[in-house]
């Protein structure tokens, strides 16, 4: 609609709707660089879907990797992109982003209260020329959510799932502590250390306020947002854009107060979190049988993608996946929570478990990345016309050393899990087939096979263990192979896992700058998309850990610096 004469409520220079990690670097950035800037979110906390995840940025070239001894290069990213992409490693956008990145985590550390450290080993996601072991994703530094006050409740929490003690954070590093604390002295220091200040944390507060993985990024990003002036509004919802002409010059969104008409004298960076569960952007552009479960939270339903639409902005469908994918087990829980468990790394690549589909057949490396995974069951259900969910099957022994899903390391008593039908027992290989409802001598010819695969450290059907990011995963005391062990004696066990996404692929299309696109080709003045909302430099596919959040705050940088006028003005079309 046009409506350049209207009456505007409030008026800006900049409009940032979406307060996750693209939009809060975009409004960081921006007032950074000296606009006034309004945020709003739809929901009452900060964070969006990088509050609940890992809280990695993919970014080839920069310099914390070469302070902590894993130098990576921007020349080496591109001739792995290249492999990866093939024709699509020419978009601009790509080489944007690559020289971008280290300029924007370098801006962000001298500016604001964002630090990333390199991890040494943290492999990309694809054996191809040019991956790296490690330097090239970042993970942010550990924060004391103490720092932000009242403003503490205002993060939103990670997934209860991945919380223990009512409410206590637990990383990866954590674990090993957790499940020996009397090993060592330095175990048992250590998780007296967590114990002690989390006890401390809920006199005070509804959860730990130790905050690491994607909560400590949020959390940095807050902070430094709380000081930066920028106006954040929240329960503040998109309704629609408004445009003067071709160019978008504000937008009307719905607030505790009733409507309120923005003008932005800059533009409108759209931030709101991609598809999430928007059921019409769902049907659109994701396959039926990865329809029914998302990782994404509940306030984000495309309100960015489809008001863009209605301004003749187009969405980008032409990728190798609409969407990022988790495998998932779900278990309603006694309070009547339903837990979406998202298997990352801690069972999958683990000795003595194997995936199969519905008709019991193995149809993946399971120690390939999370998305991988689910693109070969998507690929296994289209071939043979079965419907998810399938199976990870393991025996006992597997679960009292490595858990699997919701069911932790050393768990004794499984019945919660058992009367639930989460986890599904069988003494023999073919009742635990006849549980789940396979094939019995397709199961266990399977699991023959695979023990055979075990016994000799080969996998000859799907390379299992022979990649970087396998070993990573694996467990380096299982010989000759890390990921691979018998499976057996009984009783078995299996849990159905369900494709999720995790963030969508499929968005606006954009230019180097963010800026949206229209049908045509043609800028449209006044908008642009950053995070899943813009559609994936990589096209659906996921080079490695951090490859969503990182090109997220990078873009957001980019718009922020194009609309402050600091570079990018030379390209306007």
């Amino acid at each position: 609609m046009s409506q350049a004469d209207r009456s505007w409520d409030v008026e800006t220079d900049l409009l940032v709707v979406g307060a996750g990690a693209a939009g809060m670097t975009t409004s960081l950035v921006a007032a950074l660089e000296g606009l006034d800037v309004i945020l709003c979110e739809k929901s009452d906390t900060v964070g969006g879907t990088t509050a609940t995840s890992a809280g990695t940025v993919w970014i080839p070239g920069n310099r914390q990797g070469r302070l902590a001894g894993v130098p990576d290069s921007i020349e080496a990213a591109r001739v792995y992109l290249e492999a990866l992409l093939g024709v699509h490693a020419a978009d601009a956008r790509v080489e944007a982003f690559l020289q971008a990145g280290p300029v924007m985590l370098d801006y962000l550390e001298q500016k604001t209260s964002v630090v990333f450290a390199a991890p040494l080993v943290h492999p990309d996601y694809k054996n191809l020329p040019g991956a790296a072991i490690g330097g090239r994703a970042l993970g942010s530094v550990a924060f004391d959510g103490r720092k932000l006050g009242k403003d503490f409740d205002c993060v939103r929490p990670p997934r209860r799932e991945f919380m223990v003690l009512g409410g206590m954070m637990v990383g990866k590093a954590d674990i090993p502590a957790l499940l020996a604390p009397l090993r060592n002295w330095t175990n048992f220091r250590h998780v007296v250390g967590l114990v002690g200040r989390h006890l401390l944390d809920r006199l005070r507060y509804r959860r730990g306020t130790r905050l690491i993985m994607g909560n400590a990024l949020v959390a940095r990003l807050f902070d430094s947002l709380r000081r930066s002036g920028v106006h954040l509004r929240y329960e503040t919802e998109l309704s629609e854009l408004i445009r003067d002409g071709d160019a978008v010059v504000g937008a009307v969104l719905s607030s505790p107060a009733g409507a309120l008409a923005i003008r932005a004298r800059k533009g409108v960076v759209l931030a709101t979190g991609g598809i999430g569960w928007s059921r019409e952007l769902r049907e659109r552009l994701f396959p039926e049988g990865a329809r029914r479960f998302s990782l994404t939270p509940s306030s984000n339903t495309g309100d960015g993608m489809l008001a863009a639409e209605r301004v003749d902005a187009v969405i980008e469908r032409d990728l190798d996946s609409p969407a990022l994918w988790m495998p998932s087990s779900v278990m309603t829980q006694a309070d009547g929570h339903v837990s979406v468990f998202p298997h990352i790394m801690l069972d999958r690549a683990k000795p003595g478990l194997l995936a199969v589909n519905k008709s019991g057949r193995r149809f993946v490396n399971e120690a390939d990345s999370y998305h991988d995974f689910v693109e070969a069951m998507l690929r296994s259900n289209a071939s043979s016309s079965l419907a998810p969910p399938a199976f990870l099957i393991c025996d006992r022994a597997f679960i009292g050393a490595y858990g699997i899903g919701l069911v932790h390391p050393g768990t004794k008593d499984l019945d919660k899990f058992l009367r639930a039908r989460y986890l599904v027992a069988g003494e023999t290989i073919e009742a635990l087939a006849e549980e789940i409802g396979i094939d019995s001598g397709a199961l266990a010819q399977a699991v023959a096979r695979y023990n055979r695969y075990a016994d000799s450290g080969v996998d000859q059907d799907f390379g299992r263990g022979s990649s970087e990011l396998n070993r990573f995963n694996g467990d380096p005391s299982a010989k000759p192979n890390p990921c691979l062990r018998r499976i057996g004696p009984g009783p078995f066990y299996a849990v159905a896992v369900w494709p999720t996404d995790l963030a969508s692929s499929a968005g606006l299309c954009t230019d180097s700058t963010a800026r949206v696109l229209s049908g045509d080709g043609a800028v449209i003045p006044g908008l642009y998309a950053v995070g899943t909302d813009a559609s994936s430099i990589f096209r659906g596919t996921y080079p490695g850990p951090g490859t969503m959040i990182g090109p997220a705050m990078v873009f957001g940088w980019c718009a922020a610096m194009h609309a402050a006028g600091v570079f990018g003005q030379e390209e306007e079309r």
